[in-house]
């Protein structure tokens, strides 16, 4: 996998074994950006990534400028993969290693834009949400492809790429 914009641009980067986690596509990666880029600045911004998988989504926002990156990932494999990864930029991306949900109740900074893609089908969507209710400052950007209920959140924008919703959301 490549970075697709900003100053890693085109930098390769390894993914965990496809049977774990399923990285997000790079036109996607792009799409997501570049939406997020009409609604706000990234300059001095903090990014959060819950289920980080290959920490991908988390590079993408360092490369494009955000300030303020943290990655959460819980699989010991894909642990070591993100390790990998984040090693060879200069500054990297903290990692947390632990159950996001847990974790983002009980963070105490907020973000600016925190992206939340679980492993599909696994029943968490509204749980994530109300995991980082408290920490959301601006814009919830979810990626999922079963119905999620928003309660407590209004949407921005929503955009369908073959089976997966990317869905922007703003805390009520």
């Amino acid at each position: 996998m490549n970075i697709t914009a900003g100053i890693y641009k085109g930098r390769k980067i390894s993914a965990p074994d496809e049977n774990i986690t399923r990285p997000t596509l790079s036109k996607v990666r792009m799409a997501v950006f570049n939406t997020l880029q009409a609604m706000t600045d990234f300059e001095e911004k903090s990014f959060l990534d819950m289920y980080s998988g290959s920490g991908i989504m988390s590079l993408e926002a360092l490369s494009r400028g955000f300030s303020n990156v943290v990655a959460i990932e819980k699989h010991p494999k894909v642990l070591q993969v993100i390790k990998n990864n984040f090693k060879n930029f200069s500054p990297f991306p903290k990692l947390i290693k632990g159950d996001s949900l847990k974790i983002a109740e009980n963070l105490n900074e907020k973000f600016d834009v925190i992206y939340i893609d679980p492993p599909y089908y696994s029943g968490i969507y509204e749980a994530s949400l109300d995991a980082v209710k408290n920490i959301a400052q601006n814009i919830v950007i979810l990626e999922h492809v079963t119905e999620v209920e928003f309660r407590g959140y209004e949407i921005l924008k929503q955009k369908k790429y073959g089976d997966k919703f990317i869905t922007f959301l703003h805390r009520l």
